[in-house]
């Protein structure tokens, strides 16, 4: 947002690359575009120290080889990930168990060690995402009204609200070779994609990635203009147990970028029609 209102942008991070937990080849993708866009990254770079001045702020930035840099900025945006907000709350005082990390204990029906007491969402294990919690809430209440009810946590799309927006579903590539998991990829580019070239959004592709075998959806990586939106049929179709070639075999309206996903689909099985 600062950067595309016109301010100068750098970005320290410790790891080596930026939004760690989706897939390193949408991750390449985002930083280049971000890149491209003029903001500044420094990868492996650890914040030392900063110290307010008169006119700016001093920051004390270390490599991994322990080099340091000494650079000046107006403004310092501090953001180093969230933990549950539950200081203050008292749950000692009636029982109610926390683990290492703060967040409440709960077991899969969302019952705290306190007979009565439920919880959901940002202070309970598990991603902090609005959706996650909605949903949550929706089934905690059904299971204390006694029915029966499902919420499958492999299957939370994840999204980051940037320009060009990112999303993901399910498995990264890295996570399957880490599982020994043989799969398929399928890919398409958005450039290719007719509604996304005449609304000048052409940069980023959808990358799905399906069982060798079974040909089921084992995870969706977007990035690109409507990835937020696009991420949702691959959502539903991994929510039923479907595969590429559903997705590949249901007709997509023309022309709109859902497009891109129908063709990644196809492109499991090198069957893309547009490239």
């Amino acid at each position: 947002v600062w950067s595309r209102l016109g301010s100068k942008v750098t970005v320290v991070e410790a790891l080596d690359r930026i939004v760690p937990s989706m897939d390193g080849e949408v991750a390449k993708e985002f930083m280049k575009s971000l890149k491209n866009q003029g903001m500044e990254f420094k990868l492996s770079h650890k914040v030392v120290s900063s110290s307010l001045g008169k006119n700016d702020v001093e920051v004390i930035m270390e490599s991994i080889d322990k080099k340091q840099i000494k650079e000046n900025y107006e403004v310092v945006l501090m953001s180093i990930g969230r933990m549950p907000n539950t200081n203050g709350l008292n749950l000692e005082a009636i029982g109610v168990k926390l683990n290492n990390k703060k967040a409440i204990e709960i077991n899969k029906d969302f019952k705290t060690s306190v007979d009565g007491i439920y919880a959901i969402g940002d202070v309970v294990p598990g991603p902090m995402l609005a959706h996650k919690a909605e949903e949550e809430g929706v089934a905690c209440v059904e299971i204390i009204n006694g029915q029966k009810t499902h919420f499958n946590y492999d299957i939370i799309p994840a999204i980051v609200y940037t320009n060009p927006e990112v999303a993901s579903v399910g498995k990264t590539e890295e996570q399957l070779k880490e599982l020994k998991t043989e799969y398929k990829i399928g890919k398409f580019p958005f450039m290719a994609n007719g509604r996304a070239l005449t609304t000048s959004a052409s940069d980023g592709f959808v990358k799905i990635l399906a069982d060798k075998k079974t040909d089921a959806v084992l995870g969706a990586h977007i990035i690109g203009h409507d990835a937020g939106q696009l991420i949702a049929e691959i959502v539903t179709t991994m929510e039923f147990g479907g595969s590429a070639e559903d997705i590949a075999r249901i007709c997509h309206a023309h022309p709109t970028t859902s497009e891109a996903v129908k063709e990644a689909a196809m492109n499991v099985e090198g069957r893309a029609i547009h490239i």
